[in-house]
């Protein structure tokens, strides 16, 4: 089903794991998929060959969200050659996890940088040709640790409850004009950020999640794209979580 065909889509942090997903299936629901990533260039271009592979529809863009120049260069090089930019999904993100006590300045400072202000820089860049349009539909992947907090996540948990502040904030300013702003904030998902968890964790995690299992990158996915398709053009303003039930 090409609910998507013909739509221009820019996904950051897309090389691999939950991003990877988003990409994926939004090329096989018809977008066409622009991949941003800054280091896992390689990763990115695997992940390129397997839309194509499949019918799909990709490229790769290399670009660092925290450079708002470098931002807007990527933005007016997919308007260029495309004539449009229809989905914006921020998923470029990182963590460093250590008590706050322990906490360096400088690991605070590149936290917020990636995940609070890359989601400005980018948002800010689409705004133009989105609302120039009067369509669009930006998603902003946070994460269940901005409501409920977790130790050692003092600082991705703050720049992530500061993304679902915006994502609101941005709704009310833009939605008139045909563009939505939404969140969605996954528990524990089954990527190679979680394979790393010592099994002792991983069971203590799995005893509190209601449904049992950890979720996958594509039931993330899924949410995204549902939140990206002209069916959800009534839901703005909203951070939805897919946690299996561990925060209600």
């Amino acid at each position: 089903m090409s609910t998507l065909a013909g739509r221009v889509a820019l996904v950051t942090g897309a090389s691999r794991g939950i991003g990877r997903a988003i990409a994926t299936t939004l090329a096989e629901q018809g977008a066409n998929v622009v991949i941003g990533c800054l280091t896992n260039v390689a990763l990115a271009d695997e992940a390129v060959s397997q839309i194509r592979a499949e019918g799909g529809t990709a490229q790769v863009l290399p670009f660092d969200v925290t450079d708002a120049a470098q931002v807007r260069a990527a933005v007016s090089e997919i308007v260029d050659e495309h004539g449009r930019l229809d989905i914006l999904v921020n998923n470029a993100g990182l963590s460093v996890d250590v008590l706050l006590a322990r906490l360096k300045e400088a690991d605070w400072a590149t936290v917020l940088a990636t995940n609070l202000t890359g989601v400005f820089h980018c948002t800010k860049a689409v705004l133009r040709p989105m609302l120039r349009a009067r369509y669009g539909r930006i998603v902003n992947v946070t994460s269940i640790v901005a409501e409920m907090g977790n130790a050692g996540q003092a600082a991705y948990g703050a720049a992530k409850a500061g993304v679902g502040g915006m994502t609101r904030s941005l709704a009310r300013e833009i939605s008139g004009r045909g563009v939505t702003v939404n969140g969605v904030a996954p528990g524990f998902i089954e990527t190679e950020m979680t394979a790393g968890l010592p099994e002792a964790v991983r069971e203590e995690y799995l005893r509190l999640i209601p449904v049992g299992r950890m979720g996958t990158p594509g039931e993330v996915a899924a949410l995204v794209a549902f939140l990206c398709s002209p069916a959800a053009g009534y839901i703005t303003g909203q951070t939805i979580g897919i946690n299996g039930g561990l925060y209600m």
